[in-house]
């Protein structure tokens, strides 16, 4: 064993340090990769299920009005890609204004949105701000059964 000299400097130890840089650039780039290869359009077609009245005591459902009456004293609206159908006539969104109108025009104070598989959440939500901004707050939504 050689003897130290007396001019030698004691060593110090080394400190391995991780570095998580690299990691959260990995993870960083993980999550990029996953967010543009998956896919958005299960998102924007959501199903819409209709309602058939009021929650009464107990849990069960009763309706809030007759079926005649209420066929009596609403529109029925059936919303399609980019289109409305409306007495048998299809419109396009473009003239959202002049049916709102019309309806207000005809004393028509509810609407039915029925919903078709076609038809985009979009759709729905531009049917449903046109109206609100008519004032026709009473909409009831209901959607077709596909397949």
């Amino acid at each position: 064993m050689p003897a130290k000299s007396i001019h030698e400097l004691p060593r110090s130890k080394r400190n391995y340090t991780f570095a998580l840089t690299p990691l959260a650039d990995a993870m960083f780039q993980l999550l990029i990769f996953f967010m543009l290869s998956s896919g958005l359009a299960p998102y924007s077609l959501l199903t819409i299920q209709s309602g058939t009245g009021n929650a009464a005591a107990g849990g069960a459902e009763t309706p809030t009005q007759a079926p005649d009456a209420l066929l009596d004293t609403a529109a029925i609206w059936s919303i399609e890609s980019g289109t409305i159908v409306a007495s048998g006539q299809r419109f396009g969104f473009d003239l959202l204004p002049q049916l709102t109108e019309a309806l207000i025009a005809a004393d028509t104070p509810r609407v039915l949105l029925i919903a078709r598989p076609e038809a985009q959440v979009q759709d729905l939500v531009h049917v449903l701000e046109a109206l609100s901004a008519a004032g026709v707050d009473a909409v009831q939504i209901a959607s077709t059964v596909s397949g």
